[in-house]
């Protein structure tokens, strides 16, 4: 008798065991793939070097545009006092000291030389503007000397053309007036007071054009040393010119008191 072996089926329940569970599995990503942290955030802050780019390209729009708008500028005409040669060379030099006899010597008639003026013992570069001071100019007789009295009074002859101050406060003294009656201690102190006040007011004037010539019009303009006068003086005491004379204000009037310092945002 032939043997027969029977073979059982296998039930769905157990070909659902038997099955791979696909479903469950990640697949592995392949190589070509980037996968990214979900929690992770990209920093989109500029950099220090994007900072340098920004700021180098408006820079070179702005040299480009002023260029175009000046013809001749790269920096909207402005010319800052460190790139001009001759102030470079007078700070790698150093101050210098001037015999009035050798300040006199660079008045602007020699080319090799600059053209200095002096004002209250201080001299100045003003060789940037020799149409003003140089030969033929407005303002050549500032000119190699130190004229801080005419400065001052705005009296341009040759007797004022100098550095002594003696008197010139006078300017700014008020005209007594011949009907006011005031007792004797009043006038004194009143007198001391408006003494006081003029000389403050020569002292503002002269402290006015030194801001022009120390650094004014643009950095032109620059401070190289002092005048040595050694044991020589002025002389006799000088009056005021009919000028400074007939600007005298009279007590009482306002006005007329900062005449100096006027004149030194004149010439600015």
């Amino acid at each position: 008798m032939m043997a027969s072996t029977l073979r059982a089926r296998p039930s769905a329940n157990q070909n659902q065991q038997s099955a791979p569970d696909n479903s469950s599995s990640t697949p592995e990503p392949r190589e070509y793939e980037v996968t990214l942290d979900p929690n992770e955030r990209i920093s989109r802050q500029p950099s220090f070097l994007d900072l340098v780019r920004l700021l180098l390209g408006l820079l070179l729009l702005s040299a480009t545009l002023s260029y175009f708008v000046t013809s001749s500028s790269l920096t909207w005409g402005y010319r800052p006092a460190w790139s001009r040669p001759a102030r470079i060379r007078a700070w790698l030099r150093g101050p210098i000291t001037l015999t009035p006899q050798q300040l006199s010597l660079y008045n602007g008639t020699s080319p090799t030389l600059p053209i200095y003026l002096a004002l209250n013992g201080s001299i100045y570069d003003v060789s940037a503007s020799p149409h003003l001071y140089g030969p033929g100019g407005a303002y050549a007789f500032f000119a190699g000397r130190d004229a801080t009295r005419a400065f001052v009074t705005g009296c341009f002859d040759t007797e004022n053309l100098t550095g002594d101050l003696r008197g010139a406060e006078e300017m700014f003294l008020p005209l007594d007036d011949p009907a006011e009656v005031v007792a004797e201690k009043v006038k004194i102190k009143r007198g001391e007071r408006e003494a006081r006040e003029a000389r403050r007011m020569v002292v503002e004037a002269v402290r006015g054009w030194e801001g022009l010539f120390d650094g004014g019009k643009g950095g032109r303009y620059f401070w190289v040393g002092w005048v040595e006068r050694g044991g020589e003086g002025w002389g006799p005491r000088k009056g005021l010119c009919k000028r400074a004379r007939e600007g005298r204000r009279r007590r009482g009037d306002d006005g007329g008191g900062d005449e100096g310092v006027r004149r030194a945002e004149d010439v600015r």
